[in-house]
């Protein structure tokens, strides 16, 4: 299937079902791939968390059905999936920027979250070259510097180049996230395989890892060789992520990007 097809099948999913619970098992077999697979792809087309999209959906319609129909907060809060009027009330305030009882005096302050569409044209069919290397664990020492999904791009080359007078050239790097599924970038980190006062210990466990290696290591190559693995080769590998950070091994003039799987 095509990706774009497929993702554009789970968006309708999600809007026949914004009143009900939505497992996100069930968004991933439209795909074909495991669930952490699945929310990987979607945050990393969509540049939005499935989790925050649908957020985002319910509480547009919200706004719109608290202002057009006059709904008891309630109602609302228990018909998109809240817990109770508390919780509603407070994402409804934080995504609006108002307050639920102050939506019929200030309509005009509702925002609106449309509906994805993704270009279903844009899928190519592309040979993903790649190789599973086993790698003993080892010790790194490093420093990171948080950031966000849209900022890394930016701040990941301007942090590495901070460490290149004074230690030299850093023979890795290393994305964490903040959740086990990729969704949200937490930190970026430059790593050394030699000990360095100040540094952190960071210990990378034995680990299979699927390799595919850019030749280059500027910045824009190595950002388009990720993004190419999560479009083109997740949606139809058969492995799982491990719960271990990306990493970048930079060599003899080449950048090899590394992801801990487990076969299944």
């Amino acid at each position: 299937m095509n990706i774009y097809t497929g993702l554009n099948e789970v968006i309708e999913y999600i809007e026949n079902n914004l009143e009900e619970k939505i497992e996100y098992k069930e968004l991933s077999k439209i795909i074909g791939v495991n669930e952490y697979t699945f929310q990987r792809i979607f945050s990393l087309i969509s540049n939005v968390s499935i989790a925050e999209y649908i957020r985002n959906r319910r509480l547009t319609n919200a706004g719109q059905e608290l202002y057009l129909k006059d709904e008891k907060i309630i109602d609302l809060a228990i018909k998109y999936q809240y817990n109770n009027a508390t919780a509603f009330s407070r994402a409804f305030e934080k995504f609006h920027e108002i307050k639920p009882s102050e939506v019929r005096k200030n309509p005009e302050k509702l925002k609106m979250y449309t509906k994805l569409h993704f270009n279903e044209v844009n899928d190519e069919s592309k040979n993903v070259e790649y190789k599973i290397v086993e790698m003993q664990e080892m010790t790194l020492y490093g420093k990171c510097k948080p950031t966000t999904n849209e900022n890394i791009g930016k701040d990941a080359p301007e942090f590495y180049k901070k460490f290149m007078g004074k230690y030299g050239d850093a023979p890795y790097a290393m994305t964490s996230y903040k959740e086990k599924e990729r969704c949200n970038v937490k930190a970026y980190w430059v790593l050394y395989d030699k000990k360095i006062e100040g540094f952190e210990k960071v210990v990378i466990p034995k680990a299979k890892w699927i390799s595919i290696r850019t030749n280059s290591q500027k910045a824009k190559d190595i950002q388009e060789t990720t993004k190419m693995f999560y479009e083109s080769f997740l949606p139809s590998c058969q492995y799982n992520f491990r719960d271990l950070p990306e990493l970048e091994y930079y060599h003899d003039g080449i950048t090899d990007f590394l992801i801990a799987i487990e076969e299944i």
